[in-house]
């Protein structure tokens, strides 16, 4: 489904209207068409589900050995909360997963993070959705995901604590059944 830019240009404007602004002033008179054309590009990944993603972003090798840990991390997103429509940001996705037979082009893993991103989310669905992509295109049933970030739910509005950092685990097969393996996984992350 793509945006309907004319709704959100008509819905910022009256937006504008219901907080006392003028969305005829010199400053806001291109606002709503600059929301528009933002939201197009921000929420991006609303139009496809996590198998469409997955197809998009499947680009595998042969796997070149016997399966250790494959980590990319500090993958930097953002996202909007859909409690608020409040920025997530500052957040930074490490994706693992242990090779079966095929590997994923690694920055494949950076775009499946930032189009999962690109949706109303929470912190916790994110590393949901990007854990089955990425099981799926590289058919291992062992994938980890871990996310830290700051929502400004949290930080801007409400009780107001910049400091506060939310971190997210989402692990499958042998990230959540070895112990030793997610110690491993979490202090390579830094956690």
């Amino acid at each position: 489904m793509a945006v309907d830019k004319e709704k959100i240009k008509y819905h910022i404007r009256e937006i504008l209207l219901a907080i006392g602004e003028d969305p005829e002033r010199e400053g806001l008179k291109d606002t709503p068409d600059r929301v528009a054309r933002m939201y197009e590009e921000v929420f991006e990944g609303i139009g496809y589900t996590n198998d469409e993603i997955a197809d998009m972003f499947n680009k595998t090798f042969q796997a070149p050995g016997d399966g250790d840990m494959v980590l990319v991390k500090d993958i930097e997103i953002f996202s909007y909360c859909e409690h608020h429509m409040a920025l997530m940001y500052d957040m930074s996705v490490a994706v693992a997963y242990i090779p079966r037979d095929r590997v994923i082009g690694l920055s494949k893993i950076a775009r499946i993070a930032e189009m999962v991103g690109k949706r109303l989310q929470l912190q916790e669905r994110i590393g949901t959705d990007i854990a089955y992509i990425i099981g799926k295109v590289t058919q291992s049933p062992d994938v980890a995901v871990v996310i830290q970030g700051k929502h400004s739910c949290m930080t801007a509005r409400g009780i107001k604590n910049n400091t506060s950092r939310t971190v997210t685990t989402t692990l499958r097969g042998e990230f959540k059944n070895n112990p030793e393996l997610e110690k491993r996984l979490l202090s390579a992350v830094g956690l």
